[in-house]
């Protein structure tokens, strides 16, 4: 038995691993589809009977499959996946570097937070304002790859949106505090 994938060959390329389009809007059923079909053909017990060559080619693409669906499925990996196919490193770790009204914002954000952390209606009220902050991202960043193929506005605005939902995580926890 051999281990067969849609195209094997395009593992450098997780789109076209999952016979995707290289876009950032992605249809999420279609690729939960796809990793299911690829899943089931290489998935190591298929292969549990063939030759120890064939069991690692099994793993290996299970593995393949796995870190690609995980990297396409979450909107800020795969953006960033994005931009390093066009050659653009958003030096997550290096560049904190953000526009002057994002971090007003943020600041505002995190004011808001402390005043009202007892006050569960307007922790909710700053949640969805936080959620809607983080929707407008996401069309600019789809815009941004998508629309004019501009990677480093693409990587600019997903540093943000790392802030945006490290912001919203904490925010969570106030939330599920009073609850």
């Amino acid at each position: 038995m051999s281990v067969v994938v849609a195209n094997p060959s395009a593992s450098d390329d997780y789109f076209r691993f999952f016979g995707l389009e290289q876009r950032f809007s992605i249809d999420l059923a279609t690729l939960d589809k796809a990793y299911l079909a690829i899943q089931k053909e290489v998935h190591p017990d298929r292969h549990a009977r063939g030759s120890d060559t064939e069991q690692r080619l099994a793993m290996q693409m299970a593995t393949l499959a796995n870190t690609t669906f995980q990297t396409l499925k979450n909107p800020i990996q795969r953006g960033l996946y994005l931009c390093k196919l066009h050659g653009v490193d958003a030096r997550l770790e290096t560049n904190t570097a953000m526009p002057a009204a994002f971090l007003m914002k943020q600041m505002d954000w995190r004011e808001s937070l402390e005043e009202c952390e007892e006050d569960l209606t307007a922790l909710e009220l700053l949640a969805q304002e936080v959620d809607q902050s983080k929707r407008d991202t996401l069309a600019e960043i789809a815009q941004a790859v998508d629309g004019a193929k501009n990677y480093p506005r693409a990587a600019e605005l997903l540093r943000g949106l790392l802030f945006i939902d490290k912001f919203a995580l904490e925010l969570d926890d106030a939330i599920s505090a009073l609850v």
